[in-house]
C-alpha cells in the first residue's frame, strides 16, 4: 500500500496556492512551532479562492496560531497527569487511551495535542514502551475498553495493527478496542483489506471513532472508505469538533451529522474546543455552543444528535456541556461538576 504524501511545508503549500505570498512570513513562523501536513485527498477539496473556506481553516497555518492566551496550556485535558506509563492515559477506571504513536497524515490546527504530535513530538513508541504499556493493561482486570488514538493510529502499517490487536487480543478482560482517526476522509485509498483485516481481533468488538467537522469532507472516496469498514463489521461513531468559521452555524453542523447517519457512522461526541495554545480563533463561547446545539433539537433525527461534550481542564474527564453539571456563574465563568462530584471553574484560571 502506499499512502498519499502530505504537503509539509510552507514552500509546498503556497506551491498548491494555499498560502499566498502574504501570508508566507506568517505561516512560516507557525510551522516553526507546529507541525503542518495536509494531503492530497484535502488539497483538492480547498477552494483556494474563498478566503474563509472551512477546509482550509482546518489544515492551513494561520497567524492567529501565534497568539496564546493565558488561560491556554500545553496539555489542555491533563494527558500527563493520568499517565502511569508512557503511552498509556488512564483517567477513567475501565478504559484506557493507548498512544502508540503521535504522527498524523494530517494536522488540524486546533489540535489538542499540538505541542505533543508532529515530526518534532513524542514520536512513537518504542518496542520496550509498548510492551510496558501492554502489560500495564493487562495486569488490570477493570481495563474494559482500549482506545487506540495518538496522533493517528491508522498511520501504522497493517502489520504493527495487527501485532497490536493481537497482543490486545490474548487480554481476556479487554472486550473494547477503539480506534480514533481521521484517515478515512483525509486520505481514504489508505483503508484497504490489508489495514481494515489488522483492525480486528478474535474475541473484541472493535469501533472505529472518525473524526470529521464539515460535511464537505465526505468525497465519493471518504464515503467509499467508510463502507468499507463498516461492510468489515465493524461500528462507526463519529466525532466533532465545534469551531468557528468551521461548522459553528446550524445548517452545516445539521447537514455533518445527517451525513455522518446516512453513511452508517452514529454521531457521538461533539467537543467544544479544548485551551490549546493559539486555538483561541477557534473557540466560541460554551454559551454560544449551547445554544448552537439547543438549535438542533427538532431540526434533526434523533439518529443525528451527538452528545456536546467539554473535557474539564486539568485531566478532570469529560462532562456534557448542555447538562445540569454545567453552571454559569455569576461572574460570566461556569462551573462544570466532574464524574467524581467536584467542581472546576471554566475557563480556568491562568497558571
Amino acid at each position: 500500500m502506499t499512502a498519499a504524501r502530505s504537503l509539509t511545508t510552507i514552500a509546498e503549500l503556497a506551491d498548491a496556492g494555499l498560502v499566498p505570498e502574504a501570508k508566507r512570513a506568517d505561516a512560516a513562523a507557525v510551522a516553526e512551532r507546529y507541525a503542518v501536513a495536509v494531503t492530497p485527498a484535502l488539497v483538492g477539496l480547498i477552494d483556494a479562492d474563498d478566503p474563509s473556506d472551512p477546509i482550509a481553516r482546518q489544515f492551513v497555518p494561520d497567524a492567529a496560531e501565534l497568539v496564546t492566551l493565558p488561560e491556554e496550556r500545553a496539555d489542555p485535558i491533563g494527558d500527563l497527569a493520568h499517565s502511569p506509563v508512557e503511552g498509556i492515559v488512564h483517567r477513567y477506571p475501565d478504559r484506557v487511551l493507548l498512544k502508540a504513536v503521535h504522527v498524523c497524515p494530517v494536522y488540524c490546527r486546533f489540535c489538542f495535542r499540538r505541542e505533543m504530535v508532529g515530526p518534532e513530538g513524542l514520536g512513537t513508541l518504542s518496542a520496550k514502551a509498548l510492551d510496558a504499556a501492554i502489560a500495564y493493561i493487562a495486569e488490570r482486570p477493570e481495563i474494559w475498553e482500549v482506545i487506540l488514538t495518538g496522533g493517528d493510529p491508522l498511520v501504522l502499517s497493517p502489520r504493527r495493527l495487527q501485532a497490536i490487536m493481537e497482543r490486545l487480543g490474548a487480554i481476556t478482560h479487554v472486550k473494547i478496542v477503539r480506534f480514533h482517526t481521521r484517515v478515512p476522509v483525509v486520505d481514504p485509498a489508505r483503508i484497504d483489506a490489508a489495514l481494515i483485516d489488522a483492525l480486528k481481533a478474535s474475541g473484541k468488538t472493535t469501533y472505529v471513532a472518525l473524526h470529521a467537522n464539515h460535511p464537505r469532507e465526505f468525497t465519493a472516496d471518504a464515503c467509499a472508505a467508510v463502507a468499507r469498514i463498516v461492510d468489515a463489521g465493524m461500528v462507526m461513531i463519529s466525532q466533532t469538533v465545534l469551531l468557528k468559521g468551521v461548522n459553528d452555524d446550524a445548517d452545516v453542523l445539521a447537514a455533518l451529522m445527517r451525513t455522518f447517519v446516512e453513511n452508517r457512522v452514529k454521531p457521538y461526541y461533539l467537543h467544544h474546543p479544548d485551551l490549546a495554545p493559539g486555538t483561541a480563533h477557534f473557540r466560541l463561547t460554551l454559551a454560544e455552543g449551547r445554544a448552537l446545539v439547543e438549535s438542533l433539537r427538532g431540526r434533526v433525527s434523533g439518529l443525528c444528535q451527538p452528545a456536546y461534550i467539554l473535557d474539564i481542564p486539568g485531566g478532570h474527564g469529560k462532562v456534557r456541556a448542555d447538562s445540569m453539571a454545567v453552571e454559569e456563574a455569576d461572574d460570566g465563568c461556569f462551573r462544570l461538576r466532574d464524574f467524581r462530584g467536584d467542581v472546576h471553574a471554566y475557563p480556568p484560571k491562568a497558571d
